[in-house]
């Protein structure tokens, strides 16, 4: 492997506002737990379907195999017996009542992890110029960004992006588009926040549509917010990892692999059973783009940050680049402990290697390596490839992850 430290700071000095770094990190999940193998018992009681024995067994094994332990829900038993109308897998009246509370809570939930970000950045929350909000639902005029300007006492002249319906790789979006912002307006801080909830996709069991069946096992709620901005000020703002370059791919015949649709019963996913055999087929072609500039082709040599769309996934891509077991440490972690969560997921390993590099006494976030990739992975299918450089961890950092 060839790592040149230098190219770094040549591509910083190319921006004029600097190269755009992670400044801090936060993260929120709603406080209900489900733990998995609870779940497919949990599911068919508060959908009325405790009858459907052999499907109960379906979702039981589902559960199994996929290595979550828990995840965390907006919705509770209270919640759905107070609107029942989201437990039918077909409910046409549905739409409205999901609606109503996604456009309140979505917001609330981001405002959880945005204070936490905004903490740990420390500067005074009148010097954030610009914040991207992402959620695939919750469609609203004004939207979320508006909202959580409201709710975090925000500059009413922070210039807002607001992404809607992007899924999975949104986590690597937004990244793309903070650094496109961070490089191109002098002194700019952008506030990235990420917030997904399950109410606008949950709903009951069908025998006929087992990839919901999956999905239901899979995905939860959680929120992630994260400061981004170029140059940063010594002594007051530390970067934790510098955002060098930002790539998306649309994996050649994948459409319809991983794909949603907003109906009147809110909105339904479908999942391919060849998603993971086509992202492990391809996804060394996004890192030799990514990383051929850097002369960097041992993957071994990198930390990794990829959505955990699923245990299949994850072990598919290991498979393929034949990354050692501890490469993928951050990202198995935090699907057993939240699920996948869509765009949010991947801040919550960042967030979790960031604070077990520290734990450790390792140089770097990156878990003392410089180098990384963070993947977004979701509908189209679509990849989105970040790469991040890691530069020295300093003690104000290091008490910042452990505190």
């Amino acid at each position: 492997m060839a790592s040149n430290g230098s190219t770094a700071v040549d591509h910083k000095a190319k921006k004029a506002g600097g190269l755009a770094s992670v400044l801090a990190v936060g993260t929120a999940n709603p406080p209900n737990v489900v733990y998995q193998d609870e779940f497919a018992d949990y599911y068919f009681r508060v959908t009325n379907n405790e009858h459907k024995v052999e499907l109960k067994e379906k979702l039981k094994r589902v559960c199994e195999k996929s290595m979550i332990k828990k995840r965390h829900f907006f919705l509770n038993e209270e919640k759905l017996k107070e609107n029942p109308n989201l437990c039918s897998f077909m409910d046409h009246a549905s739409l409205d009542t999901r609606h109503d509370i996604v456009v309140e809570e979505v917001p609330k939930l981001g405002e959880k992890a945005a204070i936490k970000a905004l903490e740990e950045w420390g500067r005074p929350r009148s010097d954030i110029t610009h914040i991207i909000f992402c959620s695939t639902g919750g469609v609203d005029l004004p939207g979320a960004d508006y909202r959580i300007i409201k709710l975090l006492g925000l500059s009413p002249s922070t210039k807002r992006v607001m992404l809607y319906s992007q899924g999975c790789f949104a986590g690597g979006t937004v990244l793309r588009i903070a650094k496109d912002l961070a490089e191109n307006n002098d002194d700019a801080r952008v506030l990235i926040v990420c917030a997904e909830l399950t109410v606008i996709s949950f709903r009951g069991p069908d025998d006929e549509h087992l990839d919901n069946l999956v999905g239901q096992a899979i995905f939860a709620d959680g929120a992630a917010a994260v400061v981004v901005g170029g140059k940063p000020i010594p002594g007051v703002e530390t970067a934790l990892f510098e955002i060098v370059s930002t790539d998306q791919y649309i994996l050649p015949e994948s459409e319809g692999f991983i794909g949603g649709h907003l109906r009147e019963v809110g909105l339904t996913f479908h999942l391919h059973n060849q998603v993971p055999s086509t992202v492990g087929k391809h996804i060394e072609k996004t890192l030799v783009k990514a990383f051929s500039p850097l002369g960097i082709s041992d993957w071994n040599s990198l930390f990794w940050i990829t959505h955990p769309g699923g245990r299949a996934i994850i072990d598919k891509i290991q498979e393929k680049l034949e990354l050692k077991p501890e490469k993928m440490r951050a990202i198995r972690h935090v699907l057993s402990q939240y699920g996948n969560m869509s765009s949010p997921s991947v801040f919550f390993i960042m967030d979790e290697m960031r604070k077990h590099s520290a734990a450790h006494g390792k140089s770097t976030a990156g878990e003392g390596l410089e180098w990384g990739v963070l993947h977004g992975l979701g509908p189209g299918i679509t990849v989105e490839t970040v790469v991040l450089h890691a530069p020295p961890l300093h003690a104000a950092a290091i008490s910042k992850a452990l505190n």
